[in-house]
């Protein structure tokens, strides 16, 4: 656990400009994990709000994770939890990427079995060792849920999720925008080598796929886009777009020994 929180604090570090940052804090000798403070909504919410989005609204947002995630490779680091829950809207509409719990800075491959099911990469169920190619397999997972409303591989056993995503074929509902499906299924290819953002030209393959052909990156990359929806937010720290969950008595947590404090001593 220590190395887990170890590696998500020291890579979001990097990130201020672009994600939403997670920060270690000590309170009366208690630790915790918390997100910065932002004026958001979850991006589940607005899924649900609108059961699915619309091309152009879908096309805007698959565009702000695409930068993300060509930011985050450049660096040589793979995310690996690329899902709607993980999506926050700001207060300008722009997105927001949460929890990197399970990113990972990259050499060559690895080979941990994570992610949510409905979203990994083939070789991550076949623990054939695995790249920065998942997070482009999981971003046609995500195009397609946008526009469909639901996941392309889904079961109510895990193991059947996974035997659908081997198997690997998908339904293609027949309202669904012919360049937009194109640019998943190039996503959703079973063979890394031939997976879009993985080949050659990386994320460049990507950025150049004809269902992106109006966009200016450049402009993506600054947020200068006006965003298809602006979240309702009467005043900073506003909570009122999230669900309420009963609260738990942080002062009833345990103290940690001086022996657990010098695990988190770099913090």
């Amino acid at each position: 656990m220590v190395v887990n929180v170890t590696r998500k604090t020291s890579i979001q570090a990097l990130f201020q400009k672009i994600i939403n940052i997670n920060l270690l804090f000590a309170i009366c000798n208690r630790d915790f994990t918390r997100n910065q403070t932002v004026s958001v909504s979850d991006c589940t919410l607005w899924m649900l709000i609108y059961w699915t989005l619309e091309t152009l609204k879908c096309n805007f947002y698959a565009a702000e994770i695409v930068s993300a995630l060509e930011y985050l490779h450049a660096r040589n680091i793979v995310y690996r939890d690329l899902k709607p829950e993980n999506l926050l809207l700001a207060k300008d509409g722009h997105l927001k990427i949460t929890d990197f719990g399970f990113a990972k800075k990259l050499t060559d491959r690895t080979w941990t079995l994570c992610g949510t099911p409905e979203y990994l990469a083939p070789e991550i169920i076949q623990s054939k060792g695995h790249n920065k190619a998942v997070d482009w397999w999981a971003l046609g997972v995500l195009i397609y849920e946008m526009l469909v409303g639901y996941p392309p591989f889904y079961d109510d056993n895990p193991f059947g999720i996974y035997e659908k995503i081997l198997n690997g074929r998908v339904e293609w509902p027949r309202h669904l925008d012919p360049v937009a499906k194109d640019i998943i299924k190039k996503l959703l290819v079973q063979d890394r080598t031939k997976r879009l953002g993985n080949m050659k030209c990386g994320t460049e393959d990507v950025k150049r796929h004809r269902w992106f052909k109006h966009l200016d990156w450049a402009d993506v990359f600054m947020k200068k886009l006006q965003p298809p929806i602006l979240p309702s937010v009467s005043y900073e720290g506003d909570t009122s777009n999230f669900d309420e969950y009963p609260e738990t008595d942080w002062k009833a947590v345990r103290s940690l020994d001086p022996d657990e404090l010098k695990l988190f001593a770099n913090f």
